[in-house]
């Protein structure tokens, strides 16, 4: 990107249709049904360009090298330069293949004195590969407090269940994450820790006094906007003792404007969360409508807008009429253009060679090994025999379409046991299989139970009756090893007598990192 691309108009030399639009982020790339890659989507975004000048993009399902390049010709094919943003809470790999890719949140919260450092340098790397990419605004970190255990779509993903920890680790996140170029944004703000909804799906309430909103929820985001966070997002979720008129935050004047601006002092941008999102879109009879509340609200970027066109004519319509201030827009765009002001410029990414995606990957194992965490039996000792046959079930709570063909635990137990038999489960199965199961785990010397039990939107995560019930059936035996592969409450369902282990996430370094120390292989993360 040549420093000429990089030129920003002023505000006077936009339009309002322009000064709306650069309000406006919109995919690229898919990891939902059906599901497209960044660079099979560039023809469609390059096409809505012509369109709609809009001021960035939300990154899914990239490829190395390839998004670079796809992103560098949307650049040269955009009049006003491009933010590019994508969740990144867990690396650049999670939304780039190839890339790295770390433990969640919650596996951080377990590496005892070294954690801190640990969240700093995941955060430098990963905003080191996202410039690479040409994505500098990371929707991370999450600066929520896991303080509701039964919260569908937080959990793994918050860094801890106390504030003063997600305050620490969030703040630590936030300086690695700009220290090294890119934008962080902390979110979900006010807090969505202790929900007991997902906000992809339905409208969630926190309905906690002001008081223990101001010392439950608020801590970690006072300490990121001490930190200078770029970005903050709000959350799709009702606090009737800040807005008791209802409108949850993304919505709200009061928790906005009120809250975040007046009284935590924070100037940078505020960004909604996904306006694709259920908790969003409720109370509206149209995407225009939905977006002209948030402005007036306070949101100054919108995030995942589905037809910007559209929404751009509305909340004209809404300004030639009177009912929303054009010095709104004015502001929101001023902070816009302000960040895109600071976008590295694509000579000065550090360049991604295998050398830094080997150290990247050494990193989240070294994660992942002192994540693991055990709950009963064996104290950080060995206890599965790889000169003795072992039979691997993994549950899987959900099939997602992103899935690959088979888990990296698979390959995890082909490398280190001779003779095993692993099987897969998912929320559905036969009894056929069930009976195949269960005769092969008779037959083993030794059962290793895992559990995938984490978060993930539009998706209730635990363990269906038909699983449990196999579950049960199998921790009736002796040598058994019961695993979470995210949330450790769920252990608490199996028998004391057994060992119960934890890894904090579900990741490829996680579950390689489960075999490694149940089997004793401590110079694997070396």
């Amino acid at each position: 990107m040549t420093e000429l691309q990089r030129e920003l108009p002023t505000l006077d030399e936009l339009s309002l249709a322009e000064k709306i639009a650069q309000l406006i982020f919109v995919r690229i790339g898919s990891n939902l049904p059906p599901i497209i890659t960044v660079s099979e989507d560039e023809e469609r975004v390059e096409s809505l360009l012509a369109e709609c000048p809009i001021g960035g993009l939300l990154l899914f399902n990239g490829q190395w090298p390839s998004v670079a390049t796809t992103l560098e010709r949307l650049q040269r094919a955009s009049r006003i330069p491009l933010l590019v943003g994508a969740d990144l809470e867990r690396g650049a790999g999670q939304q780039i293949a190839e890339l790295t890719v770390f433990p969640h949140a919650a596996a951080f919260g377990q590496c005892g004195q070294a954690a801190e450092q640990l969240v700093q340098d995941a955060a430098a790397t990963t905003a080191r590969e996202a410039i690479a990419a040409g994505s500098p605004l990371v929707f991370g970190p999450i600066a929520d407090v896991s303080t509701n255990p039964k919260n569908p779509i937080i959990a793994t993903r918050a860094f801890a269940q106390t504030p003063a920890e997600a305050a620490r680790f969030a703040a630590a996140s936030i300086d690695g994450l700009q220290a090294a170029g890119a934008f962080a944004t902390a979110k979900h703000f006010p807090g969505h820790g202790d929900t007991l909804q997902d906000s992809h799906a339905e409208l969630p309430t926190v309905d906690r006094p002001l008081e223990e909103l101001q010392e439950q929820e608020l801590p970690p985001f006072r300490e990121a906007i001490a930190a200078g966070v770029s970005t903050i997002m709000t959350a799709h979720v009702r606090y009737p003792a800040i807005a008791p008129t209802g409108m949850p935050a993304s919505f709200s004047a009061p928790i906005l404007r009120g809250l975040l601006r007046e009284e935590l002092g924070f100037q940078g941008v505020v960004c909604s969360d996904s306006l694709l999102m259920e908790g969003a879109r409720i109370g509206f009879d149209s995407e225009g409508a939905m977006a002209a509340a948030a402005i007036h609200a306070g949101v100054d970027l919108l995030l995942d807008v589905a037809n910007p066109a559209e929404v751009v004519m509305h909340v004209q319509g809404e300004i030639d009429a009177g009912r929303l201030d054009e010095s709104l827009i004015d502001e929101a765009v001023d902070r816009i253009l302000a960040l895109k002001k600071r976008i590295p410029a694509a000579t000065d990414a550090s360049p991604i060679s295998n050398e830094s995606l080997e150290a990247g990957r050494k990193l989240s194992a070294r994660v992942a090994r002192s994540a693991v965490s055990f709950f009963s039996g064996a104290d950080n000792r060995p206890t599965l025999s790889p000169g003795k046959s072992v039979c691997v079930v993994l549950f899987k709570p959900f099939n997602l379409p992103t899935d690959p063909p088979e888990q990296p635990l698979a390959t995890a137990v082909r490398e280190r046991f001779a003779e095993y038999e692993y099987r897969e489960l998912g929320p559905q199965f036969s009894a056929e299989v069930a009976a195949e199961v269960r005769n092969a785990a008779a037959a083993a010397d030794q059962v290793l139970l895992a559990i995938i039990a984490k978060p993930a939107a539009w998706h209730a995560f635990g363990m269906t009756d038909a699983q449990r019930q196999l579950a049960n059936h199998l921790t009736k035996g002796e040598n058994v090893v019961v695993a979470s592969l995210g949330v450790p409450t769920i252990l608490a369902d199996f028998p004391e007598r057994h060992t119960k282990v934890c890894t904090y996430s579900d990741v490829p370094a996680s579950q390689m990192a489960l075999i490694e120390v149940l089997r004793g292989d401590h110079s694997a993360a070396s």
